[in-house]
Order: C-alpha cells, then sequence, then structure tokens
C-alpha cells in the first residue's frame, strides 16, 4: 500500500468511526426510558417487596411512557423529558392503570422528579425520603415566550 492508498484510508476511516459512534446515542425518550427504569421502577419494586404494610397492595407489573418524543425546556431553560409509569395488579389482570406515576427526568443531571397533588417533588419521596416540593421543574415554557 504506498502512502497516497494510506492517507486516504485514514481519512476515509476517520469519517465513518464518528458517524458509527454517534448513531449509537440514545435519543431523549430512549435515555429518559432507561433513567426511570433504573430510578425508580426497579428502587420501587424493591421497597416494596421488603415492606408489609395496609396500604394498597404493589402492583404485579409497572410499564414506562415517554408521553414526550423530544425534550422541553422549564422556566429555566433546563431540558426534561416527561414520562408516566402505568401499573398492573393481579396475576389475571390485563388492564393497565394508566399515569399512576407522572413525572419528568432531567437530561443533564439526570434528576427525577414526580407530581403529587398539584407540585413535584424528588422521586425519592417515592422511595420514603423526605423531600420538599421543587417550584418550577417539569413545567414547560412556551419557546415563542421565553
Amino acid at each position: 500500500m504506498n502512502r497516497f492508498h494510506r492517507i486516504a484510508f485514514c481519512v476515509l476511516a476517520s469519517l465513518i468511526i464518528p458517524s458509527l459512534a454517534m448513531s449509537d446515542e440514545p435519543t431523549p425518550a430512549e435515555w429518559a426510558q432507561a433513567r426511570v427504569q433504573d430510578g425508580l421502577v426497579k428502587p420501587l419494586a424493591q421497597v416494596e417487596n421488603k415492606s408489609f404494610s395496609r396500604s394498597r397492595p404493589p402492583p404485579r407489573e409497572r410499564r414506562v411512557r415517554i408521553t414526550q418524543e423530544t425534550t422541553s425546556l422549564d422556566k429555566n431553560k433546563r431540558a426534561f423529558v416527561p414520562f408516566a409509569i402505568d401499573v398492573r395488579f393481579g396475576f389475571g389482570a390485563t388492564e393497565w392503570h394508566e399515569n399512576d406515576i407522572v413525572g419528568c427526568a432531567y437530561v443533564a443531571s439526570g434528576k427525577l422528579f414526580v407530581k403529587r397533588g398539584e407540585v413535584y417533588r424528588p422521586a425519592a419521596f417515592l422511595l420514603g425520603k423526605n423531600a420538599d416540593p421543587v417550584p418550577d421543574v417539569c413545567q414547560a415554557v412556551d419557546a415563542a415566550r421565553s
């Protein structure tokens, strides 16, 4: 292989390799799906399996739905992806109960927030941690107004 061919090969390889790496990047929706699964659904299942209480029985199954494929910006211009968690109870149950938990995942920090009543709290709230409401999270601001 002469010098010209080696240079041409290196240039061609440098053009192909970055494009392959970029194609492996998850979309915001894919990232949020995995983040909610690992950061909320799995820990909830672990907590529920260890505790006995008089509250409702734990769901047999949970599914994460990303309710918007693209990111939104809050008033502080932080990107987030809204999600919902649906549940199914009992072994014979086929009906999903939608929006059992709703919230959002922040892209830069990975923080998860869940809605309770009219306020959003850190998702750790559902795991028994004391967490105060956080203002201005998970609320999209109209791009035309900002």
